[in-house]
């Protein structure tokens, strides 16, 4: 797929920076847009958590359109007290019944660990408040993501949570069995 968005750094900040591109795309994309009308809350009452590599384009990877879903993405795709928020805003205030975790092949997490915030503080003078959750065996990451939102209190549907793997290279899907 070649879009302008996949123009090399060099040629993407010739004429500015990569926001000033950005926005630039982005007049273009509302000279032709016209309110859908839908509501905040997800057609197919469905909320995915993801993780934020760029390789991952969700709403092709699944079929998904724009209003079908709540995407909630970051780094591992890990379910942390901040993803349990979204979750529980989309589930009691939007409607969401269903949650879908996807992890990937060949995460940045596998190659880091805890050290990593140790070195931020040297580097900055500050621990960070958050853990890496960084993992070595991305299996049984997406099954501890599953039972941190099975088991939040939060959580007004738990019955329907699923989780993943997506395989950067065929575009797959595996389904990882939450009793290992």
């Amino acid at each position: 797929m070649s879009t302008s968005a996949h123009l090399p750094a060099e040629t993407a900040v010739a004429n500015g920076t990569v926001t000033d591109r950005l926005v630039e795309a982005n007049q273009r994309y509302a000279s032709g847009f016209t309110d859908p009308g839908m509501d905040a809350r997800p057609v197919l009452q469905v909320a995915v958590v993801a993780c934020m590599d760029a390789r991952l384009d969700l709403h092709a990877a699944l079929g998904l359109e724009l209003g079908d879903c709540h995407t909630i993405r970051n780094a591992g795709g890990v379910v942390t007290d901040d993803v349990i928020r979204s979750l529980t805003i989309s589930q009691r205030a939007l409607g969401t019944r269903s949650v879908i975790l996807i992890h990937h092949t060949g995460c940045g997490l596998e190659s880091l660990t805890e050290d990593f915030r140790h070195e931020l503080e040297d580097e900055v003078g500050q621990r960070p408040s958050w853990a890496v959750e960084a993992f070595r065996d991305v299996d049984q990451d997406v099954r501890q993501s599953m039972q941190r939102v099975r088991t939040s209190p939060f959580l007004l549907h738990s019955d329907d949570v699923r989780g993943f793997v997506f395989d950067v290279t065929s575009g797959l899907l595996r389904e990882i069995d939450p009793t290992g």
